[in-house]
């Protein structure tokens, strides 16, 4: 995610950083070049766009700028209940972590609590590592220990796995008598909490838009930038490839920023700095345990926050 003070008006001319013109450039040239291909053409006399008037390509503009408005409010949607999601684990984490250390305090010489917060942490990083089809065993290993680590290597699910380990140990207790049956049902409740905003995420990341959809949009847009020209050259001429350049510049933005927010799990500039939440997890529940040093936030790097 790109975390960066706002540029002057100037300097947003010149922006590079989390602008999407790195991804659309190649696009935008060819429909320049075309541009001034046809503005070469027409004062060549080679056609004569008399016949042509710019209104249809207005209102067709106007009806496909709606259609591009509608889908990137879908994709923004997906984006901002990601990190709606990931907002609510940190709570869930925070609570669970908090009910365990009070409730399971009269157990000091038990490592159930510590194991339930680490596992926690393990939860975020193994989480964010499936979203972004990584390894998630990899991920979690540095918070369980070593014949857990073993087991959870042949796991489909990871994090799911770190959550059947919580509720193993609040059994456990349960049985001991080291908890209430309603005590127990308080905790295992955030671990469900915890399940629910994980099938929420998977639901996100693995059900995208509707292709068709998608493909009508990009199609539509490139039709029509590739046409637009041959109505403006005979009203602008040596302007139209300017104001060609900037129509699509703005329609292949907005298309480019659309497939981006719609998986907000992903690795590009504008996705879910994933890796830094799991870090505010990990900082805060560490904090619980009273360890110290406790590690730094995770920082943007080149303002790009992952």
């Amino acid at each position: 995610m790109i975390v960066r003070p706002r540029p002057s008006a100037l300097a947003l001319f010149f922006v590079l950083r989390g602008s999407i013109i790195p991804r659309i450039l190649s696009r935008i040239l060819v429909i320049t070049a075309l541009s001034c291909f046809v503005v070469w053409m027409f004062h060549q006399e080679w056609f004569s766009p008399a016949h042509l008037s710019a209104v249809p390509f207005s209102l067709f503009g106007l009806a496909l700028s709606v259609f591009m408005g509608f889908r990137n409010n879908v994709c923004y949607d997906r984006w901002w209940e990601a990190r709606k999601q990931w907002g609510d684990l940190i709570v869930q984490a925070r609570s669970l972590a908090r009910e365990s250390s009070v409730l399971l305090a009269a157990s000091t010489a038990n490592p159930v609590q510590e194991r339930i917060v680490r596992r926690c942490i393990g939860f975020g990083y193994a989480l964010a590592a499936r979203l972004r089809q990584e390894d998630m065993a990899t991920a979690a290993r540095p918070w369980v220990q070593q014949d857990e680590a073993e087991t959870l290597t042949g796991c489909r699910n990871v994090p799911d796995a770190l959550l059947m380990a919580i509720n193993r140990d609040l059994a456990a207790c349960l049985r001991r008598g080291e908890l209430s049956d309603i005590l127990y049902q308080a905790l295992t409740q955030r671990v469900a909490a915890c399940a629910a905003i994980q099938a929420a995420c998977e639901r996100i990341k693995f059900t995208p838009s509707p292709f068709a959809y998608s493909l009508l949009l990009h199609r539509t847009a490139w039709l029509f930038c590739l046409l637009l020209p041959f109505g403006l050259v005979g009203t602008l001429e040596y302007m139209m490839p300017v104001a060609v350049t900037i129509v699509a510049y703005t329609f292949f933005g907005l298309d480019a920023v659309g497939d981006e927010l719609e998986d907000p799990f992903g690795s590009d500039e504008n996705d879910l700095p994933l890796s830094a939440l799991a870090r505010v997890i990990e900082i805060d529940l560490l904090e619980g345990l009273g360890v110290r040093p406790l590690p730094e936030p995770a920082v943007p790097v080149d303002f790009v926050l992952r």
